[in-house]
């Protein structure tokens, strides 16, 4: 998504111990050059199966996260799975897209706790 608002520290670790323990969620870390660079994931969202990454910053535009959602992908053989990108990340819509995601819809996302108003691509793969 890349529209979010941090969480605290307790709330991101809270977050990552539930999301870990559930059974119906997929993650894994992301290495490059020895380092923990981010993570790649599958998770129940809204009734239906999503996907979600991140890398640190200072490793984009290394093919990273393709790699790593193609490695997931492989892994994660259900279908459909979505995925929601603020339109004006077009480097996340171009990792989606070359791992055979597709767009389905734009629409407006209002401000949130979690998240500020921007415009969302909405990205299925069957």
């Amino acid at each position: 998504m890349a529209m979010v608002h941090p969480r605290d520290r307790a709330t991101f670790e809270a977050h990552w111990i539930a999301a870990l323990e559930d059974p119906n969620v997929t993650a894994r870390a992301i290495l490059a050059d020895g380092a923990l660079v981010g993570y790649v994931t599958r998770f129940p969202a809204n009734g239906q199966d999503a996907v979600g990454y991140w890398i640190a910053k200072e490793y984009w535009g290394r093919g990273i996260a393709s790699r790593a959602l193609a490695q997931l992908l492989s892994l994660v053989t259900t279908r459909p799975l979505h995925a929601s990108v603020a339109r004006e990340n077009a480097a996340s819509i171009r990792v989606l897209e070359r791992c055979g995601f597709v767009i389905t819809k734009y629409e407006r996302s209002p401000e949130t706790d979690r998240y500020r108003a921007c415009e969302v691509a909405t990205l299925v793969l069957e």
